[in-house]
């Protein structure tokens, strides 16, 4: 053993401290199980904290016709029929009371003149039902969720980076890991464990996540233990994400550059979406625009860069100043642009992982006993296309209840059954790794597989580019073998990254597989070889190193919601 290893015992682990993990870490605080919640990250700079647009809840503030069931039908609308209808119900119905438990914890919504909660219209919603603080809503959640779990002496450790999940007998029992800053090794045993550690958008070159986040941690703990991926190829990509600098390439630019005005113009000074979508031009839905982008650069109507420009500048600078203050903030830090008098290169970005973890939709348990996954770590609520705001939502929602669900599983039990031999096999991943002394940079390797991904599977892809895909992550596989790992002075991040790259590969082959296999062009998934919609694959894929791609069939929409499914109106609505 390690003489630099930490023993800890818990009732439930949460592994993930960004919204979801929070959620869930309050909900078995308040009820007085014993949680320990560990993090890669600080608790205040999770993922969470970086959503701007708002949370949707059926509130009827400023709808009083608005209902669950609308929100319900709008949502396996816009999923194009992939989303599961239960997962959804449990999520529209609950939302409410999520919003209730964040006002409950001192957040601080905008308010309508008379002291409700304002909604505002935010994708292809019927009604006004998005919450907000600001173009902050994700930062205030995250806050109002750390300061919830401090007043309850949750322990939140940051900083621990999570190796490998202990299960005897497809039952968890607990996790293997490390301190990314001095390696002193952590074995926490649990009775249940909650995955909420994101999903896979930073296996693409341009993507909104930052550098060490996203990368199909939570897939690779998830697969490795026994569970299963679903949807893994059903990647949402919004429409501007900038280029540079290229440690910053993928930073988004807010959609509200595009809702205030802000036209899109190729290399040639043509204003393109007037091919793609003539009403809605620039307002129009982030697939479309994505894909319009995609296609102008393609055919060689892009920037020397490889983008398209995003024009403000028209527009009046106080307008600028009121409504787009932190694009003004980021593009002036970033590149020392002034967007009042230039325009802004971009290119398609890879943003959420609407596909991730098999789940249950009643309590979000896995094929592993014990083991559940919620957030972007999960799967059945956004199918092909999420509606805006709804990820925020299913955090607390799902939260709630799979916090109950771990509560109750872990009373539950009657013996521990324990395996020396998974202990000695994750110690041993580690050592393995530190005293690899290959030739291969794991960097190098991260970038090759971003290169890969962004080639291959992008916003547009066909069977030769995903077969290639497959032979060169096969390629970097192998490669994989000759690592070298340096731990220093700074800390022990090149091991984080080793397991970050280990993560990405499956991730990565999840995705082309999976995608391979969807031989449609369905929201978010565009195949040029098979461009039209097939009924016959109205059918979510369900993956494993195991089993390959399988598919699952979605239960029936129930006649309440499937009533209300129509066309919504985008009339002055700027669509997600």
């Amino acid at each position: 053993m390690n003489s630099r290893e930490r023993r800890l015992a818990t009732g439930v682990l949460v592994i993930g401290t960004g919204g979801s993990g929070l959620r869930a870490a309050i909900e078995l605080a308040e009820a007085g199980v014993d949680v320990i919640a560990v993090g890669k990250r600080s608790r205040l700079d999770a993922h969470t904290s970086l959503a701007a647009g708002g949370i949707n809840a059926a509130l009827g503030t400023e709808d009083p016709l608005d209902s669950w069931q609308q929100h319900a039908a709008d949502t396996i609308k816009e999923s194009y029929f992939l989303a599961n209808p239960h997962t959804v119900e449990v999520v529209t119905s609950g939302a409410e009371e999520g919003i209730r438990d964040l006002e409950r914890y001192g957040m601080s919504f905008a308010r309508t003149a008379d002291g409700r909660i304002s909604q505002r219209f935010f994708g292809a919603h019927t009604w006004r039902r998005t919450a907000f603080a600001g173009d902050y809503t994700g930062l205030e959640i995250q806050r109002t969720l750390v300061s919830r779990a401090e007043q309850l002496e949750v322990p939140i450790l940051d900083g621990i980076y999570i190796t490998r999940l202990l299960v005897n007998d497809n039952r968890v029992f607990g996790a293997y890991g490390f301190d990314i800053n001095d390696g002193t090794r952590y074995l926490i045993h649990a009775d249940a464990i909650i995955l909420a550690a994101g999903g896979h958008n930073r296996i693409w070159r341009q993507t909104t996540s930052r550098r060490d986040e996203n990368t199909g941690d939570s897939f690779r703990l998830a697969v490795e233990a026994g569970a299963r991926l679903r949807d893994a190829e059903l990647v949402q990509f919004h429409p501007s994400g900038i280029l540079e600098p290229e440690n910053a390439a993928g930073t988004l630019i807010s959609e509200a550059a595009r809702g205030e005005g802000g036209i899109l113009r190729n290399a040639l000074g043509e204003r393109f979406m007037e091919r793609y979508d003539p009403d809605r031009m620039e307002l129009s839905t982030r697939d479309r625009v994505a894909l319009a982008a995609y296609t102008e650069i393609q055919e060689g109507r892009g920037t020397e860069k490889g983008g398209v420009w995003l024009d403000v500048s028209h527009l009046p600078r106080e307008t600028i100043m009121q409504r787009l203050p932190r694009v003004y903030q980021t593009m002036l830090e970033l590149q020392m642009l002034d967007i009042t008098r230039d325009p802004i290169e971009i290119a398609p970005t890879a943003h959420y992982s609407m596909g991730g973890v098999w789940v249950r939709p009643e309590d979000h348990g896995t094929d592993v006993d014990g083991l559940y996954a919620i957030g972007e770590a999960s799967s059945g609520l956004h199918g092909a296309n999420r509606l805006g705001g709804n990820s925020l939502i299913e955090l607390l929602v799902y939260g709630r209840i799979v916090g109950q669900a771990a509560a109750s599983y872990s009373a539950g039990l009657t013996n521990h059954r324990r395996s020396s031999a998974a202990i000695t096999e994750a110690r041993a991943e580690v050592d393995t790794l530190l005293t690899a002394d290959g030739r291969e940079n794991v960097r190098v390797l991260q970038r090759a597989i971003r290169n890969t991904m962004t080639k291959h599977a992008g916003v547009v892809r066909d069977e030769k580019g995903l077969m290639a895909g497959l032979d060169e992550i096969k390629h970097i596989g192998q490669r994989v073998e000759d690592l070298g790992i340096h731990p220093d002075i700074a800390g022990f991040q090149d091991l984080a990254h080793a397991f970050d790259l280990k993560a990405s590969l499956i991730a990565a082959q999840a995705t082309l597989e999976s995608a391979l296999e969807r031989r449609e062009t369905r929201g978010c998934h565009n195949r040029s070889d098979y461009p039209d919609l097939d009924p016959k694959l109205q059918v979510n894929l369900v993956w494993s190193p195991t089993t390959g791609v399988v598919r699952e069939d979605i239960p029936p929409v129930p006649d309440e919601i499937a009533k209300l499914i129509q066309d919504v109106s985008t009339n002055g609505k700027l669509v997600e």
